[in-house]
């Protein structure tokens, strides 16, 4: 009698539909998406796909994307820039709805913004919980009140479609590779000396050095003299209790370096060792996030433009004339965000090169970091996340070995 009990209610739990998480063990259904060796994905900021894609001052980017390939209606995932790398690594907010600090596990909060403020600081994630929906059109003010303006909202201007909220599982796609035997790691250019969670001076990208007294970055006027060049609303990976804890070196801060030095971007690229998914995000100075600050330092948009595309150039052919490239099936993503926070669609230029299949591919199917994920789970035969298990999500056909 109790075992027919037993097996009466495995069956009813196996007939619950999963409603978020990982509960779907198996591997994404992968389509004509190939077994992936490695990923490289560079994250940029804040413009809208038109604001790239036939400007002059972005000639690399402008040629991968008719040479290599693009995705014409790819999207964002809600306000601000956090909400959306987040979403990107983790299919998830986790809650938070702000570009707000962290409160770190082993400290306090250490705001590198431009104040040390750490008023609305967050916790760092560590449990299941409930993360925030997001709206595809937002009012005045909505949208995780990252949008403000007057008169009628534009469809779709916070995210491509309405997303409920859901009860997530606090991972990362860097827990499912690592559970997986794969490696990953988070390459963040102008990464603090004394590593990811530190205020204080950053390393030299041609206009600052460690060298660089600390007064210059901050200033006790209203207006700072220059923004620091590293945040850690783009390094989403950090804000996981784990990773911070570090508990697995393979699942740890460790992962997180710098674009130069020992174990960083460039040294990575050079030896041939490279990890299965590359996350490379470059400062607040070259992701065209143009920030305020010192006369003619970042705050120039065109001018911006025409830096960052000349750095993404660097990046793309470091990774060309490494000889990861050249073994087995990989792919480069360039990507941005969101948009500028205007009551525009939140549509931004989305190109992938990669050294398999079809080159050239324009296609107009509409996509989003869901289906990023989701993607980059079915080419490293990984199970889905959050909302990249969401029936909407779909893989993008730019991956295709056809």
């Amino acid at each position: 009698m109790k075992k027919q009990v037993l097996v009466l209610v495995s069956s009813l739990l196996m007939s619950i539909p999963a409603l978020a998480g990982e509960n779907n063990r198996e591997p994404v259904p992968h389509g004509s998406v190939p077994k992936l060796d490695h990923v490289f994905v560079i994250m940029m900021e804040n413009h809208l796909q038109q604001e790239i894609i036939g400007n002059p001052n972005a000639p690399f980017m402008n040629q991968e994307a008719v040479e290599a390939g693009q995705a014409t209606n790819y999207y964002g995932v809600g306000h601000p820039s956090l909400i959306n790398y987040l979403e990107l690594t983790g299919g998830s907010n986790f809650g938070i709805t702000n570009d707000d600090p962290l409160n770190w596990v082993s400290g306090p909060c250490h705001s590198n913004q431009y104040a040390d403020d750490c008023s609305g600081a967050v916790d760092s994630i560590s449990n299941d919980g409930e993360d925030v929906a997001t709206p595809a059109t937002a009012p005045s003010g909505g949208c995780n009140g990252q949008i403000s303006f007057t008169g009628t909202p534009v469809n779709h201007n916070c995210a491509l479609r309405n997303y409920p909220s859901i009860n997530y599982t606090p991972k990362t796609i860097a827990h499912q590779l690592v559970a997986a035997g794969l490696s990953w790691k988070d390459y963040q250019e102008s990464l603090p000396t004394t590593g990811p969670r530190v205020d204080g001076v950053y390393y030299s990208d041609g206009n600052f050095s460690n060298l660089t007294p600390s007064s210059f970055f901050t200033s006790n006027s209203p207006t700072p003299v220059v923004s620091q060049l590293y945040v850690t609303d783009h390094n989403p990976f950090v804000f996981f209790a784990d990773i911070q804890q570090g508990y697995d070196p393979l699942l740890s801060e460790a992962q997180v370096q710098e674009w130069n030095g020992a174990d960083g971007l460039y040294h990575d690229l050079a030896t041939g060792n490279v990890p299965n998914l590359s996350f490379i995000v470059p400062n607040k100075c070259h992701d065209i996030h143009t920030v305020g600050g010192q006369a003619n330092t970042c705050t120039d948009q065109q001018a911006d433009i025409k830096l960052a595309d000349s750095v993404i150039k660097q990046v793309v052919l470091a990774i060309k004339a490494s000889r990861a490239w050249q073994q087995g099936n990989n792919a480069i993503v360039i990507v941005f965000d969101e948009n500028d926070y205007s009551n525009n669609l939140n549509r931004v230029p989305f190109i992938v090169d990669k050294n398999y299949g079809r080159a050239g591919t324009q296609v107009s199917v509409p996509y989003d970091h869901f289906d990023l994920l989701r993607t980059l789970q079915a080419g490293f035969r990984l199970p889905c996340l959050n909302h990249s298990c969401d029936s909407t999500s779909t893989l993008i056909s730019l991956f295709n070995d056809k």
